[in-house]
């Protein structure tokens, strides 16, 4: 598990291969990552973006911004945490991502960034 504190607000990342299938006569590596954001903080906070960069190492990074997280705004009350799960292509068995959110905390109105850390991704059979 891979997990990173910014601003009181703690971001975990769970990940897993989900195995290979053939896309466009290319193999391709499919991973799952289950993130959970849990609001260590006495403020209420929002989601309202995302920021991601993608390593691929056979591909150049791949960089995808975007609103909320699969289709929502998540609110997250102190003591509180929001758990989604995703996914990514990619065309190694090893990989990367990392990124940000950007977040607005309730009380003060301020708009700030929460760093997603640095996670990776290997198919069982590429690493020893």
């Amino acid at each position: 598990m891979f997990t990173q504190v910014t601003k009181g607000i703690k971001v975990s990342v769970q990940t897993t291969f989900e195995g290979t299938f053939f896309k466009n006569y290319k193999m391709h590596y499919a991973f799952g990552y289950t993130i959970t954001i849990e609001n260590l903080s006495k403020d209420a906070v929002q989601l309202v973006a995302r920021h991601w960069d993608i390593f691929d190492a056979l591909k150049d990074m791949e960089t995808i911004d975007g609103e909320g997280v699969i289709g929502r705004k998540p609110v997250i009350k102190p003591g509180k945490s929001h758990t989604y799960s995703s996914g990514c292509l990619l065309a190694s068995p090893i990989g990367a991502m990392k990124g940000h959110y950007e977040m607005v905390n309730f009380t003060t109105s301020e708009e700030f960034e929460v760093e997603i850390p640095t996670f990776k991704f290997a198919a069982p059979f590429a690493i020893n």
